[in-house]
C-alpha cells in the first residue's frame, strides 16, 4: 500500500509540472486568443504538454560570465578545435559569407565566430524543447518573467507564422534557437530568407543563418571596416571610475586618453569608446571598446562574450591566412 501511495503521489506531482492550469498561462492564452486570434483550446493543449524543468532554472541561475574571470572564459572558446572548425565553416560557406559581407558590411570572420561561440558551427543548438524553456522561465522565474513571457508570446506567433509544431522545436535552456541562437523576438525581427526559398530557416539552413546574423549586426549599427577594440596603456594615476562602468561607449577616445587610458592603435579622437579591465592569463588587461564592440554586446550583453567573439574571429582570420586560404579572406 505504501508503494502504491507513493506512486499516486509521484504521479500527481508529475502531472502538476505542466502548465495547462497555471494561472499565468491561462492569462497568456486569453491574451493571445483576444489580441492575436489564437484558438484557446489549441493553446490549452500546448501548455498542457509544456513542462517545468528545474534544470533550466538551475542553468539560468549560474551564467558563465558571472562565475568565471576572463582568462577562464576565454579558454572555453579560444581552442584549436573551434578555430580550425571555424576556418572549415568559412571554407564550406565562402560564397554565402561573401554575399552577406557585400549585403550587410559585416566581415565573414565575425559571422563565423558568432556561430562558433553560440553552437560550435551548428553542432550544438540545444536539447531543451523551446516551449518548456520559455514556459519555465516565464511562469517560474520571477526575476525575468516579463522578458520570457514576451519571448513565449513571440515563439507562439513565430511557430504559427512558420507553420511549425511548438512542441517539437528545440533550443537552449533560455529558448534560443538555431545556428545563431536567436530568441523568438529576434527571429521574427532579424532573421532573413537569404536563399530566397520563401522560408526563413535558421534551424537547419546555414545560408539563412549566416544572412540573419549579418542582418542582426547591421540593424544594430555595425560599422563596416571599422575597428572593434584596442589594447589600452594606462597612466599611473588613471581614473578608475569609468572602468567597466558601461558596455555602451559613453566617452570618446580623446576623453579616455585624458583619464589615463591611451590606445595602442590610432583612432579618431572623437570616436565613441568605453574602457574595460579584464583579468587575463598574465594579470589585468585594459581594453578600449569601440562602437562595433558595443554592437557585439547587443547579441549578448556581456563584455566577456563580446571579447571572446572578437578574439575568436581574429584567430580564425589569422589561421586562414596562415593556411594561405587567400581566396577566402580577400
Amino acid at each position: 500500500m505504501l508503494a502504491l501511495a507513493c506512486w499516486f503521489f509521484s504521479s500527481a506531482v508529475a502531472a502538476s509540472e505542466n502548465y495547462g492550469d497555471h494561472p499565468r498561462a491561462r492569462a497568456l492564452i486569453e491574451e493571445l486568443a483576444t489580441e492575436h486570434n489564437f484558438d484557446s483550446a489549441d493553446l490549452t493543449r500546448i501548455f498542457g504538454q509544456a513542462q517545468k524543468k528545474q534544470a533550466i532554472l538551475d542553468a539560468i541561475a549560474r551564467p558563465a560570465e558571472k562565475t568565471k574571470p576572463w582568462k577562464d572564459y576565454r579558454a572555453i572558446f579560444l581552442t584549436p578545435s573551434r578555430i580550425d572548425k571555424g576556418v572549415q565553416f568559412w571554407r564550406d560557406n565562402r560564397a554565402v559569407l561573401e554575399r552577406a559581407h557585400d549585403s550587410y558590411g559585416v566581415p565573414p570572420e565575425i559571422v563565423v565566430a558568432i556561430i562558433g561561440v553560440e553552437t560550435r558551427y551548428g553542432r550544438n543548438t540545444g536539447s531543451y524543447r523551446v516551449i518548456d524553456a520559455l514556459s519555465t522561465l516565464a511562469f517560474d522565474y520571477p526575476k525575468r518573467s516579463p522578458f520570457f513571457t514576451r519571448e513565449l508570446k513571440h515563439f507562439l506567433l513565430l511557430t504559427r507564422e512558420q507553420q511549425q509544431d511548438p512542441l517539437a522545436l528545440k533550443g537552449s535552456y533560455a529558448g534560443a534557437m538555431g545556428y545563431g541562437q536567436f530568441m523568438p523576438s529576434s527571429y521574427r525581427a532579424y532573421a532573413v530568407d537569404f536563399d530566397n526559398d520563401k522560408f526563413v530557416d535558421i534551424w537547419s539552413n546555414t545560408t539563412d543563418a549566416i544572412g540573419s546574423v549579418a542582418n542582426y549586426f547591421k540593424r544594430h549599427g555595425w560599422q563596416s571596416d571599422a575597428a572593434v577594440v584596442a589594447r589600452a596603456r594606462i597612466s599611473g594615476d588613471y581614473d578608475r571610475e569609468p572602468v567597466n562602468q558601461s558596455l555602451k561607449p559613453t566617452h570618446t577616445v580623446q576623453q579616455l586618453a585624458q583619464l589615463g587610458f591611451s590606445s595602442t592603435v590610432e583612432h579618431d579622437p572623437e570616436q565613441p569608446a568605453t574602457i574595460m579591465k579584464l583579468q587575463g592569463e598574465h594579470g589585468a588587461e585594459f581594453w578600449i571598446g569601440l562602437k562595433n564592440f558595443y554592437v557585439i554586446t547587443r547579441y549578448n550583453r556581456s563584455r566577456l562574450y563580446a571579447m571572446a567573439v572578437y578574439q575568436l574571429s581574429e584567430a580564425i582570420r589569422v589561421k586562414a591566412q596562415t593556411e594561405k586560404v587567400a581566396a577566402i579572406i580577400e
